[in-house]
């Protein structure tokens, strides 16, 4: 199993699979070609669909900017691979220099047709599922940040620290913004109100107007293109900082006890990468904020102080309630209900969590069940509920009905 360094990046919104991946190979397909003419991008399936609400277009013409870019698009057209395919082409005149296909498979990872993964993979772990990891820590009476920190080695808690330091920064660069958000749907950022109404609440309720303050507002700063982490992906980027900070707050917790976190939760979005998917395009929204709510509810629940056995249990509880969650952005903003969804990925992670300390960690479905349960929906999802938007809300919301 890879490395969880591939699975937190920092990068620009609203979406890792439409404008993080595209952007890296856009970059590396530049290195490699640098004196064409003219650049040629065709995008298929569902980067094509939704791609110019993604921003897609954009980060392309912007990194290959200021030479010329000719941009194709294909929506009704699959390559075999992934929902999310790409054609670059070099050109000089007539004559095409070069060309790669290859796909975008979620969190910004790039997959040349054919190869497994990319070239910044590298494995780590000896084990490959929760339940052996599991097995391994409870036999050696490890945590599961423990075991990260063995296997990722040296620089890990550096890397993890700087990852929390981006996700803090898209927090209090969400709340600091105030307006509409860009893509036409006239939608308004709502972090900077929430927050200041929390300061005029009292418990319970103060607490959680916080949580929905800081979901809000890296969902916010993603959906304008700003810079956030994938936790697993762009699209729910808001659940795992939210959880962290509000949970700082509420318990007084230290930087250390944070990244301690963010280890536990990498290596569970790391568990569902490798034997499900954290696409949108592929296995609907559930592969990406039901992901994220996995990722956050075993972190809370290990900052609660709950056992491996615990944590396992709110991360399973979190993805088996997500099951079936489809991906249908309006006007393929991500947006409506993107933004929301990262509000109440929060909360049913902290929720989640302490169901789970209240047990003593034993269930019947396990984490890896719950996996397989998403990857086979996802597979039974219609194309249209997969980051198409050529169904569910995206169909039926009406923007010219009275408000």
């Amino acid at each position: 199993m890879d490395s969880i360094r591939t699975l937190y990046k920092t990068g620009n919104g609203p979406s890792s699979s439409h404008t993080m991946g595209p952007q890296k190979a856009a970059a590396a397909f530049l290195i490699n070609y640098p004196d064409a003419d003219l650049y040629r991008v065709s995008l298929f399936g569902s980067l094509a669909s939704t791609g110019k609400g993604h921003l897609t277009d954009q980060i392309i013409n912007s990194t290959f900017a200021p030479r010329p870019v000719e941009i194709l698009w294909f929506p009704d057209s699959l390559m075999p691979e992934h929902p999310n395919g790409m054609k670059m082409e070099a050109l000089k005149g007539k004559i095409i220099l070069g060309e790669w296909e290859g796909y975008s498979i979620g969190g910004g990872i790039i997959r040349t047709s054919g190869l497994k993964a990319d070239s910044e993979f590298t494995a780590v772990y000896p084990h490959d599922s929760m339940s052996k990891i599991l097995k391994h820590v409870n036999k050696n009476g490890l945590t599961l940040w423990e075991y990260v920190y063995m296997n990722e080695g040296k620089g890990i808690r550096e890397f993890l620290g700087a990852v929390l330091k981006d996700m803090m920064r898209s927090i209090n660069e969400g709340l600091s913004d105030e307006g509409v958000l860009p893509g036409g749907l006239y939608l308004s950022r709502k972090s900077s109100s929430y927050r200041k109404r929390a300061a005029m609440l009292t418990a319970p309720l103060c607490t959680s107007a916080r949580l929905f303050s800081y979901a809000l507002a890296v969902s916010e700063t993603n959906a304008s293109g700003g810079l956030v982490v994938t936790a697993p992906t762009c699209g729910a980027s808001g659940v795992v900082p939210a959880v962290l900070r509000s949970m700082k707050e509420s318990f007084d917790l230290s930087e250390t006890d944070l990244i301690r976190a963010l280890a536990t939760a990498g290596i569970l979005g790391n568990v569902v990468r490798t034997n499900g998917s954290i696409s949108g395009a592929e296995v609907g929204c559930q592969g990406e904020v039901g992901v994220a709510c996995s990722m956050a509810a075993g972190a809370a629940a290990q900052l609660m102080g709950g056992t491996p056995r615990q944590v396992e249990y709110a991360a399973e509880m979190a993805l088996e309630h997500h099951l079936g969650l489809t991906c249908d952005p309006i006007k393929g903003l991500v947006q409506i209900p993107c933004i929301e969804r990262n509000v109440m990925g929060a909360s049913r992670a902290i929720a989640s969590a302490e169901y789970a300390i209240l047990s003593d960690g034993s269930h019947k479905v396990t984490f890896d069940e719950a996996i397989a349960t998403m990857t086979q929906t996802g597979r039974d999802l219609m194309s249209s509920y997969r980051e198409t938007s050529l169904g569910g809300l995206a169909t039926i919301y009406d923007e010219n009905k009275m408000e």
